[in-house]
């Protein structure tokens, strides 16, 4: 079974079709990576045993035994439902997300529930209340965040797929840093309901794979208008995979993104990645051109307003009355409370729960609430514009390789939260944005360029990159010490 652990999705399928493996067979085998490597690698806050997941109600169709994992923000019934965070200890969902619904009526094992910074709040999983994900890379090494175990899970070989949530970028950058799919859908096109939110009007159910084909599979499943969340889009169900032949749309054009590949910070090896991948798409014959997009140099800065601002509101109904968390040996109930949140809330959450209110606050939201809100419409503006000369956008996914784990401390916290800035615009603006494995630093951790697209045009986007994966091997590298015969 040397091969099972790196096997896309649609391998697998192709050997439970012939019966060179059962389902039963399959879960097993990946349940004993989980319970071999993640001790290390920290990447799963729950496995789940075998029994257990073979009594979840499920059906059969595209996903049909093949396990995976939902990080630990988006609810599945009757399992317990962290954030990562101590204000929910002893929380257990009541009722099924409607990705993981989506997801068990495809057929799909879910075999535990991945770690994440607190709440969704970071790019490394160090805010986790269980502890830092390892880069599978090199275990001294971040994975990124918010949704670093999922891309852990995936970058070892521990199961084919995994959800995320992306606000900022915590799906791409992980993705990024561990040499893996990573998308953003559009927002809307994925429903967030059972979603713990962050930021609501950024937060968006994403995808992990090891290949845009697989990441298309996954996404066919999730993808439709849900009653249950309003700001779902009213679009059909489509099949993802059936533009997958290899080809490139004729007459293609690719948008360079000057102002990010020049910024301050951008390491020659990203530098290097991003020429390469631009050759690479030349020799299929796409066009590349550089495009300005000035506006972007703002976006990091309304990101962070907006969803601190958004954090504050949606984070005050973990008061420790109704569930999770609560401090008894108060004096009264107002104690009660600011004890609960201080004690239940890591200092990262706290921190943004503060910057949040401050600027929502009446003497300062018109300078810096409603002006984020401004640079927002100008953004979404801007790249509608900047879609009618390109299909597409290419900007790098992360401005170096991974960084070590405490290597931002306190005292360089804006180094940590720059970690958004090539990815945060996308969630501003509510356009897909993909994360493609493009590369390695010197000291062989991945590098990933991302791809970014109009509305509503993930089908272009993975025909793209299912096209560049067809002349390139790098979503085919592994970390070496998890290639292991089983």
């Amino acid at each position: 079974m040397k091969n099972l652990a790196f096997a896309t999705i649609v391998e697998l399928k192709q050997k439970l079709e012939n019966k060179e493996i059962t389902e039963s067979e399959l879960l097993s085998f990946f349940l004993n990576r989980l319970e071999k490597h993640n001790p290390e690698l920290n990447a799963a806050i729950e496995v789940f045993d075998k029994d257990s997941i073979d009594k979840q109600s499920r059906q059969q169709g595209t996903l049909s035994g093949i396990p995976g994992l939902i990080k630990d923000n988006i609810s599945q019934e009757n399992r317990k439902l962290t954030a990562a965070s101590k204000i929910l200890d002893g929380y257990t969902a009541t009722y099924d997300s409607t990705v993981t619904s989506r997801l068990k009526r495809q057929g799909a094992l879910l075999a535990g529930r991945a770690n994440l910074d607190e709440f969704a709040m970071g790019s490394s999983t160090e805010t986790s209340a269980f502890g830092t994900s390892k880069n599978p890379w090199n275990l001294e090494y971040v994975p990124g965040g918010s949704s670093g175990g999922s891309a852990v899970a995936v970058a070892a070989g521990l199961v084919p797929w995994a959800l995320g949530t992306d606000t900022g970028g915590s799906v791409r950058q992980p993705a990024g840093f561990c040499g893996i799919m990573g998308l953003k859908p559009t927002y809307g096109l994925v429903s967030r309901h059972g979603v713990i939110a962050y930021a609501s009007s950024l937060d968006q159910v994403g995808i992990f794979a090891r290949s845009a084909h697989d990441t298309a599979i996954v996404l066919s499943a999730l993808a439709g208008q849900d009653v249950r969340d309003s700001s779902t889009l009213s679009v059909q169900k489509k099949d993802y995979t059936q533009t997958l032949d290899g080809s490139i749309k004729s007459g293609m054009t690719i948008g360079l993104i000057e102002s990010m590949i020049n910024a301050e910070g951008v390491d020659s090896e990203v530098h290097g990645v991003i020429n390469q991948a631009v050759k690479d798409f030349e020799k299929l014959g796409v066009t590349v051109k550089k495009i300005s997009l000035p506006i972007l140099d703002y976006a990091a800065s309304a990101y962070f307003i907006i969803s601190r601002a958004e954090a504050a509101s949606n984070l005050a109904r973990f008061d420790g009355v109704r569930y999770g968390l609560r401090k008894r040996k108060t004096d009264g109930l107002e104690k009660m409370y600011n004890q609960t949140r201080h004690d239940g809330f890591g200092l990262e959450v706290r921190d943004r729960i503060l910057v949040g209110n401050f600027v929502l606050s009446a003497g300062h939201s018109a300078d810096f609430y409603q002006n984020a809100q401004m640079v927002q419409r100008m953004i979404r503006k801007d790249l509608d514009q900047a879609f009618t000369q390109v299909d597409l956008l290419l900007a790098p996914t992360q401005p170096a390789g991974a960084f070590k784990i405490g290597a931002y401390d306190k005292q360089n916290k804006l180094q940590m939260d720059l970690q958004d800035y090539f990815t945060c615009f996308v969630n501003l603006s509510g356009n897909p944005g993909m994360s493609v494995p493009g590369g390695f630093t010197a000291d062989k951790l991945p590098i990933g360029f991302q791809l970014v697209g109009p509305h509503l045009s993930e089908g272009l986007m993975l025909q793209t990159a299912h096209a560049y994966q067809q002349v390139t091997d790098w979503h085919k590298k592994h970390p070496e010490q998890f290639v292991e015969s089983e």
